[in-house]
């Protein structure tokens, strides 16, 4: 695979990482490190990345019971749906475009 296509999808799938985390917590929280990475299959580093990522963002804050989301998160959701639907648009134009 050409390393600019190989980049993308990497890329793609650290997004999703962090996004399942996210409705894991979303949905379940509070919840720790080891608890995500048992229900995911992800090692516990790559779960811990994610979370420092998601608590920068101030989209979750640790408790002693393990991360829950803030008041940030329902806003983030929105402007993602926003931000995902203009990305399919673009991706249908590049896809529109591409030689045949």
């Amino acid at each position: 695979m050409p390393e600019i296509l190989d980049k993308l999808e990497r890329e793609i799938d650290i997004v999703e990482r962090h996004l399942t985390i996210l409705n894991i917590i979303m949905k379940e929280g509070p919840v720790g490190i080891i608890k995500l990475s048992e229900k995911t299959g992800w090692e516990q580093h790559k779960i811990r990345y994610s979370l420092r990522l998601l608590e920068k963002d101030g989209l979750i804050k640790p408790t002693p019971e393990g991360a829950i989301v803030t008041p940030k998160t329902e806003e983030f959701i929105n402007e993602l749906k926003n931000m995902l639907m203009k990305m399919l648009k673009k991706l249908e134009n590049i896809y529109n475009k591409a030689p045949r």
